[in-house]
């Protein structure tokens, strides 16, 4: 609620006093100390840590080391890691594993989850996801060769997920239903557990993408009975540009899926060489080819340090800092023109706040040209302020609403162009 925020610089101080998570951006690298980033849902920040295992790794591992590091850690990495991204997921130990990149991943599931439900023609998902996951789920249905279709259930809004709808859509001839659970643009967060009961209920599986929640919110997957996801590192989980991405597969369903991309990492005896492909047992069975192990190192120091923070108290500081946007938004932003392009409800919302203009992209370039904020812009009007708990305080949301009005009102956007920007 508003009356809960004083909205000026003096308040915004008090909370960062009362905040305890407050010490771990001293955990991460802050080259510039009055730059404000509100980038976590595309690029986390380096955590000090990464850099210092990323040297070990180089220097020790593979310089000195050399291919033995293979049988001293290495091989064990997806797997590990893999686990320690499975506690902030709610998985059990052997159901998340590191490798390829998320749209790899939500391939060679989405194309198993179909080969396990043959006869059924439909794939659900709706029009807020991300759009290579629509990209993928297309090539799947394609490569499926069984009459696969894709339907696309509309928002009712363009910020909400379409729950009726999709429940109305699903039936006997559903074979997979594939969501995000937290959306790019709005930041609408499905209910998991409610979702995939409704899916089950009419003989479906359920492919979850955790890119946009992962290290934001707390994620059950085994309470809300999920039977597959994926999901990115880069982003909440600082893992570094490009990081390897997870997968999460029910334990019960293990067995019963085959990889479509089998590699040699995933055959029962990689290095016997057989010229036959057998999988291997359990989750293994979805690795395809070798593990990138200078990355998949420099994903697990972020890692560490939400499993210390704690999701719980990580989720209560997003909750309350994506609250206190909105307030900022109604003082400050609202009168100048700006729309809310995200769920007004607590529950319903991840750790970003999208802020709707008609010169977003303009806006956008000026903010991080001329006053040194990094948030980032998706057509057609979306502007996004992400807040990563661990090292965004309340002062800086403040200073970057304060600033984004003064653009407006300065019309420092005018100076800049509506195009030719490889990257929004």
């Amino acid at each position: 609620m508003d009356e809960s925020f004083g909205l000026d610089r003096a308040a915004a101080l008090a909370l960062d006093a009362q905040d305890e998570l407050a010490g771990f951006r001293e955990a991460f690298v802050v080259a510039e100390p009055g730059l404000i980033y509100l980038l976590a849902n595309s690029l986390g920040r380096l955590p000090k840590a990464a850099a210092a295992r990323m040297a070990a790794v180089v220097e020790q591992e593979w310089g000195v080391r050399l291919i033995r590091g293979w049988n001293e850690g290495w091989m064990a990495l997806p797997q590990r890691v893999g686990d320690k991204v499975g506690q902030l997921v709610g998985a059990r130990p052997g159901e998340v594993l590191l490798a390829d990149s998320t749209s790899v991943n939500l391939y060679k599931l989405a194309l198993a989850a179909l080969r396990a439900r043959p006869g059924r023609g439909k794939i659900l998902t709706d029009d807020l996801n991300f759009p290579s996951d629509l990209y993928i789920l297309q090539g799947v249905a394609e490569a499926a060769g069984q009459g696969q279709r894709l339907q696309v259930v509309p928002s009712p809004d363009g910020i909400h997920g379409p729950v009726a709808g999709l429940l109305a859509a699903m039936d006997e001839d559903t074979a997979l239903v594939a969501l995000s659970l937290t959306l790019f643009k709005s930041g609408y967060t499905y209910d998991m557990a409610a979702v995939t009961a409704a899916a089950h209920a009419a003989g479906a599986l359920v492919l979850w993408d955790l890119s946009h929640a992962v290290g934001a919110l707390p994620i059950d997957l085994h309470a809300a009975g999920a039977d597959l996801a994926v999901g990115c590192t880069y982003k909440y989980l600082c893992g570094g540009p490009g990081a390897p991405a997870f997968l999460y597969v029910r334990q019960e369903l293990q067995e019963q899926l085959h990889n479509p991309v089998p590699g040699w990492m995933g055959q029962r005896k990689p290095f016997d060489l057989a010229l036959q492909y057998a999988d291997a047992p359990g989750l293994a069975r979805f690795l395809s080819g070798t593990p990138a192990i200078l990355s998949l190192a420099a994903v697990e120091p972020g890692v560490d340090l939400l499993l210390a923070a704690g999701m719980a108290r990580v989720r209560a500081k997003s909750a309350r800092q994506t609250a206190y946007l909105l307030a900022l938004w109604r003082a400050f932003l609202q009168p100048l023109g700006f729309t809310l392009k995200s769920p007004l409800a607590a529950e319903q919302r991840g750790s970003h706040v999208t802020f709707g203009h008609p010169e977003g992209l303009r806006i956008s370039q000026a903010l991080k040209e001329e006053m040194r904020v990094i948030p980032d812009f998706r057509r057609p009007d979306n502007l996004r302020y992400a807040v990563a708990p661990l090292y965004n305080s309340y002062s800086e949301l403040y200073e970057a609403v304060q600033r984004l009005a003064q653009v407006v009102t300065g019309r420092v956007y005018a100076r800049y162009a509506d195009d030719g920007l490889a990257v929004t």
